[in-house]
């Protein structure tokens, strides 16, 4: 069982008022609801305010926040938090403004946000705020080089304790690049995104003068929180172990492997068909980086000069998770 409470806050009475915070959580929210492939996934609740007859005060935010962590009997997979919409700092800490907001402390203070994950039994708690300092998250307030954080609780922030969150495109941009990396962006070789995934997709996608993600996470193994099609049929991949018996094996190849008979020599054995299957699966792992051909710029030429390829750092990380039954 998995849930995932997605808030967006567009309308507040006394603060700017947001324009992308809403179709932000609509879009994360038609993400996270199904895989890549259609199924069920996340089951969503949302809190959106548009205006002022959809404005979410202190205690509805309180509320909804403290039911998603509370109540739940370790059948819950994963209770997921996503927050989009303006956030304060303070001495006392840092806040999500709720719409009725007049300072920064009209709203949820993060400290009671880390309480109720802390305390929570869903296997995984996950919070993603895209809001100005939400980087404060799970700081000791006046020590923020120490980060309580109970296990299977993971923290993705737009910026951190001192920076606001920028938009772009009429959206935020930390959310625009999540679900970027949650539709597969992030995805590793078997179609699965983490939230680890998706921290070093936002990372790499931003400079170094612009806002940077906070990440802090405590857990065994990271969940997945989303399944895309993977780029490879999965079946070809775990043959990578048949196609190289060690890590650091040579396949060798020659003309025999290559179907076409364009560039083949005389006294060239011709093109067998289990070669020219596996053939096709060594191309697969090379656009994949993978592999590499051997003293050759491209996989026919190492055909056809009978040369070899071999794994990449890559390719030889997930020869060693076949190897264990790990895929």
């Amino acid at each position: 069982m998995r849930k995932a409470l997605i808030i967006g806050l567009d309308h507040y009475r006394h603060r700017r008022p947001l324009s992308g915070c809403v179709r932000d959580a609509l879009a994360l929210q038609k993400t996270l609801a199904q895989h890549g492939d259609g199924r069920s996934n996340f089951a969503c609740q949302m809190l959106l305010a548009t205006d002022e007859g959809s404005a979410v005060d202190r205690a509805s935010l309180r509320r909804s926040v403290e039911a998603l962590f509370s109540g739940n009997d370790g059948l819950t997979e994963a209770a997921l938090l996503y927050f989009a919409g303006h956030g304060s700092i303070s001495s006392s800490g840092g806040c999500l403004l709720s719409s009725e907001a007049s300072d920064a402390g009209d709203g949820l203070p993060l400290r009671d946000l880390m309480d109720w994950a802390n305390q929570s039994k869903a296997r995984h708690r996950l919070i993603f705020l895209d809001c100005c300092h939400g980087g404060a998250a799970a700081e000791e307030v006046g020590q923020p080089a120490m980060s309580r954080l109970a296990d299977g609780v993971t923290v993705l922030t737009a910026a951190t304790a001192k920076q606001v969150a920028m938009e772009a495109d009429g959206g935020g941009l930390f959310t625009t690049l999540m679900v970027e990396a949650l539709k597969g962006g992030a995805a590793n070789l078997a179609g699965d995104v983490t939230p680890g995934g998706v921290y070093a997709f936002i990372d790499q996608s931003l400079g170094a003068w612009q806002q940077r993600p906070v990440f802090k996470t405590s857990v065994q193994q990271f969940i997945s929180l989303r399944s895309n099609p993977p780029p490879i049929d999965l079946n070809d991949l775990r043959e990578i172990t048949a196609l190289f018996t060690s890590r650091d094996d040579l396949h060798s190849l020659d003309p025999s492997y290559e179907p076409l008979a364009a560039g083949r020599q005389e006294g060239d054995p011709p093109a067998d068909p289990d070669h020219v299957r596996q053939f096709d699966i060594l191309k697969a792992y090379n656009r994949l980086q993978l592999l590499i051909p051997v003293d050759a710029p491209d996989m026919w030429t190492a055909a056809m000069r009978s040369k070899a390829c071999r794994l990449t750092p890559l390719g030889q990380h997930y020869w060693r998770l076949v190897q264990q039954g790990l895929l």
